[in-house]
């Protein structure tokens, strides 16, 4: 790879390298992408606050997520057709993460396998549950991740209905593929990244070749997994989720404070602040807006994580300043992962971690637990949230 000095470095060579269907798949929103913007805009606005002549020498960015040690407060999110973005990508994502010494997780719509992700690594690993229409198939993904030993649980509170995302629409993306002109000169011009894809472990969702119909092909799959995205989901699920998960439960896609204390009250060991990366509720506020509320009410209670926009350690740093024990990262890594595999992924985890470390020094701070709302220039924080959202609600 040329010189790469922070994530859009690599977000750049990843838009060279690979279709512009899985590329807007992973860089754009839903609808107007209101919240999109919002999420990198509101976390932009924080302002650091410089301090000098502070010891700052024995500087740690490692910590805790979940009672696990962690190098830096971050984990791997979970991300859908990440083997898309490079042959067997789940496979290397996971090995860069745990060689770096963070969770990572694997999506219920990976291309990987739970099985094909646990045989090629030594540690555990997250999985992300999505609860379907078919709950003996969402039974069966559970008992899977337990046989797989995976450490946590993540499961997505905010897709009972998917948000229509206008690029897919537009670029084809759909399961089998729509293949027009546009799109097959497209891959033509990408014949590295072809022959490398159709060199990998599997071209399809691997958790669902059992699903019924799987095996009838792409199209009876595409049908069944259009029908289980279910709006009757409730909390009664949580609990039902709860009683046949033993390990640690993660659920992700909290934005209201009212439901943070209803997920705090579930038995759960996390939550996470979330909209989606921008990709379901348009005009939804930015994660960063809603995080110290959310911290503040339930903080004691559960731990809470922090995703949406994070670009930077420093946009880490101002997460875990405003109350988030650690943060998830989805865009970010896959940018990683497409410009240059598992190397790509370390590549962006160690600019986050220089990131981190070298923001810490500048604001004083020696330790994670250190990092607190003092590092951000208090006149401007509560205005710059408040701001945020007067503009969403504008737009």
């Amino acid at each position: 790879m040329p010189p790469v000095t922070n994530i859009e470095d690599l977000r750049q060579i990843a838009r060279r390298r690979i279709p512009r269907a899985i590329f807007d798949y992973a860089d754009r929103g839903s609808y107007d992408e209101a919240t999109l913007r919002a999420n990198r805009d509101d976390l932009a606005a924080l302002k650091l606050r410089q301090r000098v002549m502070i010891d700052v020498s024995g500087r740690s960015t490692a910590t805790t997520m979940l009672g696990e040690p962690v190098a830096m407060p971050l984990a791997i999110a979970p991300t859908g057709l990440t083997g898309l973005f490079h042959a067997d990508g789940e496979i290397h994502g996971c090995r860069a993460a745990q060689a770096f010494g963070i969770p990572f997780t694997l999506s219920t719509m990976s291309i990987c396998s739970i099985e094909d992700v646990a045989g090629a690594v030594d540690k555990p690993f997250w999985f992300q549950l999505y609860v379907m229409r078919d709950r003996g198939f969402a039974r069966s993904l559970v008992e899977r991740a337990i046989a797989a030993k995976c450490s946590a649980l993540v499961l997505t509170l905010d897709l009972q209905i998917q948000g229509q995302r206008h690029q897919d629409i537009k670029n084809g993306l759909a399961v089998p593929p729509k293949l027009t002109v546009k799109n097959m000169l497209d891959v033509a011009t990408k014949p590295r990244w072809a022959l490398e894809v159709l060199r990998g472990k599997r071209k399809t969702f691997g958790n669902l070749t059992e699903a019924p119909g799987a095996k009838e092909g792409l199209n009876t799959l595409s049908h069944w997994i259009a029908g289980q995205f279910d709006p009757s989901l409730s909390w009664k699920d949580v609990a039902w989720i709860r009683s046949i998960w033993p390990g640690k439960l993660i659920l992700k896609g909290v934005l209201d404070v009212d439901d943070a204390r209803i997920a705090a009250e579930t038995g759960a060991d996390a939550l996470v602040v979330s909209n989606h990366g921008g990709r379901q509720l348009d005009g939804a506020p930015s994660s960063i807006s809603v995080l110290p509320s959310i911290a503040e009410a339930v903080g004691e209670r559960i731990e809470v994580m922090f995703d949406g926009g994070i670009r930077s350690g420093q946009d880490v740093m101002k997460a875990v300043a405003l109350g988030a024990k650690g943060c998830m990262i989805g865009k970010s890594w896959l940018y990683g992962l497409a410009a240059g595999g598992q190397a790509g992924v370390t590549t962006a985890l160690e600019i986050m971690r220089k990131e981190l470390d070298i923001s810490m020094a500048l604001t004083g701070t020696k330790t994670i637990a250190g990092i607190t709302p003092e590092i951000l220039h208090a006149p401007r924080r509560g205005d710059v949230l408040r701001s945020g959202q007067s503009r969403q609600a504008a737009e």
